[in-house]
């Protein structure tokens, strides 16, 4: 039987997933397992890593139950997943516990008293990335004060897909991208001891995996997972880099001219631009988001992330099923959905301003700032439901804008994916706010299609990322959809506007939370 297939397996906060490609990129089967983890206490959530890894081997079932001679036909298998957390195992490779994933918030107020101290803008100038309570680094920090006993036992730390890697292959190990942007000098892609010792964790340096490129090397699946899985024995395991590296590379962030970015809107906004070196990295004032490595000499990723997208959406589509609800009429998200997109596109531009903030979380791009919370600016008894709809789309688009900006220039091109991509309006709403051309990647897994290409790299079948972003990405890319300059004009002067709005409002939100924390 020819092997004549690559799975990626993309690890993701809501779901999770394994899916077969053929070695030039097009999709032959996708088996899912909705993913499960705990909320508690003040900021805590947690997620079971032996589920995790049980729901990873049984999508791979699954996906062998939908594709024929799936154990056969695979040349490799590539895992990427949800970034930050913290995933700790002992020496024999066993859970302390339950994980702290990115959405743990428990280190918060630790990581907001390092961003105002001294050291942040010499961790920000290391690392490209700014300190938030997602990471890994500061939830360490606080198990250290907190639970010292979990790290007593801890051989090292590990991520979700650092984990599901070391259940395939026994290789305790973490990609370049995540590595580096929690712990090292992105300059020179290696990990840099003072970064722990700023924040106080050097005597726990030892539980940092080696950095493995899986771009260049790969490990063997080992006899007991390939048991579990049902695939061969030294089947060739990728460790992809972090989901968003994967998503922005099946999601068409590489061009060899550099001046493209993407968008992720997902659950989470994410917004990248490629830097083709070190020195073409701009970080900025406000030592916000991420700088990650990308497979090839020299290339990053510049990142910047609004820490709720589609969220936005999906919390007035709920208010609208409650307000049927409370009438007696019974309603389903999706209908709600379908319905109001043709209305959203009707409605009138800029009836009030949206600043998308609406996590509990606050935001981290391109501010950070724990007590950030949305709101609507400027309603009137003219503002009408779709009105409020057009306002919280355009919200995201201000919210992209302002992501892009403190990267540098607009890019020439934006290509979008995520789930939000779907809407037409939504599109149009982006390409006239960023003033430029929009694209949405056909593709809908681009995190298992990144960790795929990286596999397809590692195996020898593509050369390089252009090479391989040729053959796996551009046959996916959609029609442009072009800004209409009435309305780029009219975004333009809106969006001043909308900064203005959201720089004024830190004092308001820090008094909101002080008066929810009195009376909680």
């Amino acid at each position: 039987m020819t092997r004549d297939l690559i799975i990626g397996i993309d690890a993701g906060t809501s779901v999770l997933k394994s899916v077969a490609f053929t070695l030039d990129g097009v999709q032959v089967g996708v088996a899912s397992r909705p993913n499960s983890y705990a909320r508690f206490g003040r900021g805590c959530v947690e997620q079971d890593m032996l589920r995790t890894w049980h729901d990873a081997k049984q999508t791979l079932c699954d996906l062998a139950a939908i594709v024929p001679d799936l154990a056969s036909r695979a040349m490799g298998l590539a895992v990427t997943g949800q970034g930050d957390g913290c995933w700790l195992i002992d020496a024999d490779g066993e859970p302390i516990g339950d994980a702290l994933i990115w959405l743990d918030s428990r280190a918060a107020e630790m990581a907001a008293t390092f961003v105002a101290g001294p050291d942040h803008a010499a961790h920000y100038a290391t690392t490209g990335t700014g300190l938030n309570a997602c990471q890994q680094s500061i939830q360490l920090a606080w198990l250290q004060q907190h639970q010292p006993e979990r790290l007593v036992k801890a051989a090292h730390a590990l991520h979700c897909k650092d984990w599901l890697y070391f259940k395939l292959t026994g290789r305790r190990a973490v990609d370049p991208a995540e590595g580096i942007f929690t712990y090292g000098n992105f300059r020179n892609r290696s990990y840099a001891p003072d970064v722990s010792e700023r924040l106080g964790i050097a005597r726990h340096a030892h539980l940092l995996p080696d950095i493995v490129d899986g771009a260049h090397t790969h490990h063997g699946l080992t006899d007991a997972a390939a048991a579990a899985t049902g695939l061969s024995s030294g089947l060739p395991v990728v460790l992809g880099y972090v989901d968003v590296v994967c998503s922005a590379i099946g999601g068409g962030l590489y061009d060899a001219s550099g001046t493209i970015g993407c968008s992720i809107l997902g659950s989470t906004g994410m917004h990248m631009r490629m830097a083709h070196s070190a020195d073409e990295v701009a970080l900025n004032v406000a030592c916000s988001g991420y700088t990650m490595a990308l497979p090839g000499p020299g290339l990053y990723a510049q990142i910047q992330s609004n820490m709720a997208a589609t969220v936005n959406i999906d919390w007035l589509v709920e208010l609208a099923r409650q307000a049927c609800a409370m009438a007696g009429i019974e309603s389903h998200r999706h209908a709600l959905l379908a319905g109001v997109e043709a209305h959203v596109a009707a409605a009138a531009p800029g009836s009030s301003l949206y600043h998308p903030y609406i996590l509990q979380a606050g935001e981290r791009g391109p501010f950070m700032n724990a007590d950030a919370r949305a709101q609507f600016t400027g309603l009137s008894t003219n503002t009408t439901f779709a009105g409020l709809f057009r306002s919280i789309y355009e919200g995201l688009g201000f919210a992209a804008r302002d992501c892009y900006g403190v990267m540098g220039n607009i890019p020439n091109e934006i290509r979008i994916t995520g789930g939000a991509a779907r809407s037409s309006t939504l599109l149009q709403i982006f390409a006239d706010i960023l003033g430029a051309p929009v694209r949405r990647v056909m593709r809908e897994e681009t995190g298992a299609a990144g960790a795929a290409m990286i596999a397809a790299m590692s195996l020898g079948r593509y050369s390089s990322l252009a090479a391989c972003a040729e053959a796996w990405v551009t046959p996916t890319l959609g029609a442009f959809t072009e800004p209409d300059q009435k309305l780029r004009e009219f975004y333009s002067n809106l969006f001043p506007i909308y900064r203005s709005v959201r720089e004024a409002m830190p004092p308001v939100w820090a008094a909101l939370a002080q008066a929810r924390e009195a009376n909680p």
